[in-house]
């Protein structure tokens, strides 16, 4: 059996691109790899990302915003940034890590009705979802 590869998922607050993309890799993968999901600035999990996340069947709600700072010195696999902010900010040196980045829409600065804002939270989830079946990408030719 092979040791399961590391994935860090980084964004701003950690409270929903990279909380759903932690609960979407560790689902999806069947289990391939330990993954763990931080920010530059953590706030609290939001309860939109909690909720889409459980249409889909995926609970979530026991996660907590934790910072980047907790990881500091920890070997990771991949460190996977899915904000433009954390992109050029990120304090962590992923050492021989493979380091991606995707920006995704903030579903959080989106504002309306709650199911304006849900929609926003779901479009988000289900762009992550995409972009993660090809995780990890295959060598470039």
């Amino acid at each position: 059996m092979t040791e399961k590869k590391r994935v860090l998922i980084l964004c701003t607050g950690n409270s929903a691109r990279s909380q759903m993309a932690e609960g979407l890799l560790r689902h999806d993968s069947g289990g391939r790899f330990e993954v763990e999901s931080a920010g530059t600035k953590p706030s609290h999990v939001r309860p939109e990302a909690i909720q889409v996340m459980r249409e889909i069947g995926i609970d979530i709600s026991g996660h907590r915003s934790k910072s980047v700072d907790e990881f500091a010195g920890q070997v990771f696999d991949y460190v996977l940034t899915v904000c433009d902010n954390t992109k050029e900010s990120c304090p962590i040196n992923p050492g021989h890590s493979n380091r991606l980045h995707h920006n995704f829409q903030d579903p959080a600065t989106v504002e309306g009705s709650e199911e304006q804002r849900l929609d926003a939270f779901r479009k988000v989830r289900d762009e992550i979802r995409m972009y993660l079946r090809t995780f990890p990408p295959g060598p470039s030719p």
